[in-house]
């Protein structure tokens, strides 16, 4: 026989509870549309900082994807620091290769 359990309580949850307080800047840069048609498409996207504008400036010679093995504690020391890890240690791969 089954067992019935006991009904869980309905818990609101309100997703704009940890939600930004929207500023004009990032208004400004949003996309606007009605019933799904894009009236007006984005011209930014919300960076860690704020709005950024446009893409990111391409570059003359396009990085390249490898497979490396490195220490975990060497990853872990670049990884501690937070995002853009990847490029703090590309920096100093290049400052150690002379370049």
């Amino acid at each position: 026989m089954t067992e019935n359990k006991p009904a869980i309580a309905a818990v609101s949850l309100d997703p704009a509870d940890d939600a930004p307080e929207w500023t004009d800047e990032m208004f400004d840069v949003a996309e606007f549309s009605i019933s799904g048609k894009v009236i007006r498409p984005a011209t930014g996207y919300l960076g860690p900082n704020g709005v950024v504008r446009g893409r990111p400036p391409q570059r003359d010679v396009a990085k390249r994807q490898v497979t490396l093995r490195l220490d975990p504690d060497v990853i872990e020391r670049f990884r501690a620091d937070g995002p853009g890890w990847q490029g703090r240690m590309n920096a100093a791969l290049r400052k150690a290769a002379g370049l």
